[in-house]
Protein backbone atom coordinates (compact mmCIF):
# COMPACT_ATOMS: atom_id res chain seq x y z
CA UNK A 1 0.00 0.00 0.00
CA UNK A 2 1.47 3.40 -0.98
CA UNK A 3 2.45 5.56 2.06
CA UNK A 4 0.09 8.38 1.07
CA UNK A 5 -2.89 6.05 0.80
CA UNK A 6 -2.02 4.44 4.10
CA UNK A 7 -1.91 7.86 5.79
CA UNK A 8 -5.32 8.77 4.37
CA UNK A 9 -6.76 5.50 5.62
CA UNK A 10 -5.47 6.29 9.11
CA UNK A 11 -6.98 9.78 8.94
CA UNK A 12 -10.28 8.30 7.79
CA UNK A 13 -10.27 5.89 10.74
CA UNK A 14 -9.43 8.66 13.22
CA UNK A 15 -12.14 10.89 11.76
CA UNK A 16 -14.82 8.25 12.24
CA UNK A 17 -13.44 7.39 15.69
CA UNK A 18 -13.46 11.01 16.93
CA UNK A 19 -16.91 11.62 15.44
CA UNK A 20 -18.21 8.48 17.13
CA UNK A 21 -16.79 9.52 20.51
CA UNK A 22 -18.49 12.91 20.20
CA UNK A 23 -21.86 11.33 19.42
CA UNK A 24 -21.50 8.76 22.20
CA UNK A 25 -20.57 11.40 24.78
CA UNK A 26 -23.30 13.79 23.65
CA UNK A 27 -25.93 11.08 24.07
CA UNK A 28 -25.08 10.44 27.73
CA UNK A 29 -27.73 12.16 29.91
CA UNK A 30 -25.23 12.92 32.69
CA UNK A 31 -23.04 14.81 30.23
CA UNK A 32 -25.98 16.73 28.81
CA UNK A 33 -27.21 17.65 32.29
CA UNK A 34 -23.72 18.71 33.35
CA UNK A 35 -22.70 20.93 30.42
CA UNK A 36 -26.10 22.17 29.24
CA UNK A 37 -27.84 22.11 25.85
CA UNK A 38 -25.43 24.43 24.02
CA UNK A 39 -22.27 22.41 24.71
CA UNK A 40 -24.16 19.15 24.21
CA UNK A 41 -25.31 20.22 20.75
CA UNK A 42 -21.86 21.65 20.02
CA UNK A 43 -20.47 18.18 20.76
CA UNK A 44 -22.80 16.64 18.18
CA UNK A 45 -21.93 19.45 15.75
CA UNK A 46 -18.19 18.73 16.03
CA UNK A 47 -18.79 14.99 15.76
CA UNK A 48 -20.75 15.45 12.54
CA UNK A 49 -17.89 17.47 11.05
CA UNK A 50 -15.42 14.67 11.78
CA UNK A 51 -17.86 12.16 10.26
CA UNK A 52 -18.05 14.25 7.09
CA UNK A 53 -14.29 14.68 6.79
CA UNK A 54 -13.75 10.94 7.25
CA UNK A 55 -16.52 10.08 4.78
CA UNK A 56 -14.98 12.46 2.22
CA UNK A 57 -11.60 10.73 2.56
CA UNK A 58 -13.31 7.37 2.13
CA UNK A 59 -15.08 8.60 -1.01
CA UNK A 60 -11.86 9.97 -2.47
CA UNK A 61 -10.06 6.70 -1.77
CA UNK A 62 -12.92 4.82 -3.47
CA UNK A 63 -12.49 6.93 -6.62
CA UNK A 64 -13.55 10.42 -7.63
CA UNK A 65 -15.71 9.16 -10.50
CA UNK A 66 -18.56 6.62 -10.64
CA UNK A 67 -17.38 3.08 -11.38
CA UNK A 68 -17.09 2.31 -15.07
CA UNK A 69 -18.27 -0.75 -16.96
CA UNK A 70 -16.08 -3.71 -16.10
CA UNK A 71 -15.25 -2.46 -12.60
CA UNK A 72 -14.96 -5.16 -9.98
CA UNK A 73 -18.47 -5.56 -8.43
CA UNK A 74 -17.12 -5.21 -4.88
CA UNK A 75 -15.34 -1.97 -5.80
CA UNK A 76 -18.53 -0.67 -7.43
CA UNK A 77 -20.57 -1.33 -4.30
CA UNK A 78 -17.82 0.21 -2.13
CA UNK A 79 -17.97 3.41 -4.20
CA UNK A 80 -21.75 3.71 -3.88
CA UNK A 81 -21.51 2.96 -0.17
CA UNK A 82 -18.96 5.75 0.25
CA UNK A 83 -21.07 8.22 -1.78
CA UNK A 84 -24.31 7.54 0.08
CA UNK A 85 -22.53 7.60 3.44
CA UNK A 86 -20.98 10.99 2.58
CA UNK A 87 -24.45 12.31 1.71
CA UNK A 88 -25.69 10.99 5.05
CA UNK A 89 -23.01 12.88 6.95
CA UNK A 90 -24.06 16.10 5.20
CA UNK A 91 -27.61 15.58 6.44
CA UNK A 92 -26.21 15.14 9.96
CA UNK A 93 -24.30 18.42 9.48
CA UNK A 94 -27.60 20.14 8.75
CA UNK A 95 -29.44 18.55 11.69
CA UNK A 96 -26.67 19.25 14.22
CA UNK A 97 -26.31 22.83 12.98
CA UNK A 98 -30.04 23.48 13.31
CA UNK A 99 -30.06 21.95 16.80
CA UNK A 100 -27.05 24.02 17.88
CA UNK A 101 -28.55 27.27 16.60
CA UNK A 102 -31.80 26.52 18.41
CA UNK A 103 -29.91 25.69 21.62
CA UNK A 104 -27.99 28.97 21.44
CA UNK A 105 -31.12 31.00 20.81
CA UNK A 106 -34.43 29.15 21.39
CA UNK A 107 -36.30 32.08 19.87
CA UNK A 108 -34.84 31.45 16.41
CA UNK A 109 -37.17 30.01 13.80
CA UNK A 110 -34.87 27.11 12.91
CA UNK A 111 -36.29 23.67 12.17
CA UNK A 112 -35.95 20.94 14.76
CA UNK A 113 -33.40 19.09 12.66
CA UNK A 114 -35.43 15.89 12.69
CA UNK A 115 -35.91 15.54 8.93
CA UNK A 116 -32.20 15.78 8.01
CA UNK A 117 -31.44 13.52 10.97
CA UNK A 118 -33.88 10.93 9.60
CA UNK A 119 -32.53 11.30 6.05
CA UNK A 120 -28.98 10.91 7.36
CA UNK A 121 -29.94 7.74 9.22
CA UNK A 122 -31.57 6.32 6.07
CA UNK A 123 -28.43 7.10 4.08
CA UNK A 124 -26.30 5.31 6.66
CA UNK A 125 -28.56 2.24 6.46
CA UNK A 126 -28.37 2.20 2.65
CA UNK A 127 -24.59 2.72 2.68
CA UNK A 128 -24.13 -0.08 5.21
CA UNK A 129 -26.22 -2.38 3.02
CA UNK A 130 -24.03 -1.57 0.02
CA UNK A 131 -20.92 -2.23 2.12
CA UNK A 132 -22.28 -5.62 3.20
CA UNK A 133 -22.90 -6.50 -0.47
CA UNK A 134 -19.32 -5.49 -1.26
CA UNK A 135 -18.11 -7.69 1.58
CA UNK A 136 -20.12 -10.59 0.15
CA UNK A 137 -18.51 -10.11 -3.26
CA UNK A 138 -15.00 -9.69 -1.85
CA UNK A 139 -14.90 -12.04 1.15
CA UNK A 140 -17.68 -13.73 3.06
CA UNK A 141 -20.64 -12.42 5.00
CA UNK A 142 -19.69 -14.53 8.01
CA UNK A 143 -15.93 -14.83 8.34
CA UNK A 144 -14.52 -14.11 11.83
CA UNK A 145 -11.00 -13.97 10.38
CA UNK A 146 -11.88 -11.05 8.11
CA UNK A 147 -11.66 -7.53 9.51
CA UNK A 148 -13.70 -6.30 6.55
CA UNK A 149 -16.51 -8.61 7.63
CA UNK A 150 -16.37 -7.30 11.20
CA UNK A 151 -16.38 -3.65 10.20
CA UNK A 152 -19.21 -4.08 7.68
CA UNK A 153 -21.55 -5.67 10.18
CA UNK A 154 -20.60 -3.30 12.99
CA UNK A 155 -21.40 -0.35 10.73
CA UNK A 156 -24.70 -1.99 9.77
CA UNK A 157 -25.60 -2.47 13.44
CA UNK A 158 -24.58 1.12 14.18
CA UNK A 159 -26.77 2.36 11.34
CA UNK A 160 -29.73 0.40 12.71
CA UNK A 161 -29.23 2.00 16.13
CA UNK A 162 -28.99 5.46 14.53
CA UNK A 163 -32.26 4.71 12.72
CA UNK A 164 -33.90 3.76 16.03
CA UNK A 165 -32.54 6.98 17.50
CA UNK A 166 -34.10 9.01 14.68
CA UNK A 167 -37.49 7.40 15.33
CA UNK A 168 -37.17 8.13 19.06
CA UNK A 169 -36.22 11.76 18.31
CA UNK A 170 -39.40 12.43 16.35
CA UNK A 171 -41.22 15.36 17.91
CA UNK A 172 -44.89 14.60 18.60
CA UNK A 173 -46.96 17.49 17.18
CA UNK A 174 -49.59 17.27 19.92
CA UNK A 175 -47.23 17.63 22.88
CA UNK A 176 -43.89 18.79 21.48
CA UNK A 177 -42.21 15.89 23.29
CA UNK A 178 -39.92 13.31 21.72
CA UNK A 179 -41.45 9.98 20.77
CA UNK A 180 -38.89 8.30 23.05
CA UNK A 181 -36.12 10.24 24.75
CA UNK A 182 -34.68 6.94 25.98
CA UNK A 183 -34.21 5.50 22.50
CA UNK A 184 -33.18 8.83 21.03
CA UNK A 185 -30.20 8.81 23.41
CA UNK A 186 -29.62 5.05 23.67
CA UNK A 187 -29.80 4.50 19.91
CA UNK A 188 -27.26 7.26 19.34
CA UNK A 189 -24.97 5.96 22.09
CA UNK A 190 -25.03 2.32 20.94
CA UNK A 191 -24.70 3.27 17.28
CA UNK A 192 -21.71 5.49 18.04
CA UNK A 193 -20.04 2.65 19.95
CA UNK A 194 -20.49 0.36 16.94
CA UNK A 195 -19.01 2.97 14.60
CA UNK A 196 -16.13 3.57 17.01
CA UNK A 197 -15.29 -0.12 17.20
CA UNK A 198 -15.43 -0.45 13.41
CA UNK A 199 -13.16 2.58 13.01
CA UNK A 200 -10.60 1.22 15.46
CA UNK A 201 -10.66 -2.17 13.72
CA UNK A 202 -10.09 -0.49 10.36
CA UNK A 203 -6.79 0.89 11.63
CA UNK A 204 -5.58 -2.70 11.62
CA UNK A 205 -6.99 -3.29 8.21
CA UNK A 206 -5.30 -5.47 5.79
CA UNK A 207 -3.92 -4.33 2.43
CA UNK A 208 -5.99 -2.47 -0.10
CA UNK A 209 -6.81 -4.54 -3.15
CA UNK A 210 -5.68 -3.33 -6.55
CA UNK A 211 -8.26 -1.99 -8.94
Amino acid sequence: MPPGRSARLRREAWGFAIGSVCFAVGAVPFYADGVGPVLTNATFFVGAIFFTLAALIQLVLSGRRPPRRGTNPADRWDWWAALVQFAGTLFFNVSTTEALITAINPATQVASGWRPDAFGSICFLVASTFAVIATRDRDHLWDPASRTWQGSWLNMLGSVFFGISAVGAFVLPATGDLASLLWANLGTFLGALCFLTAALLSRRTAPVQKQ
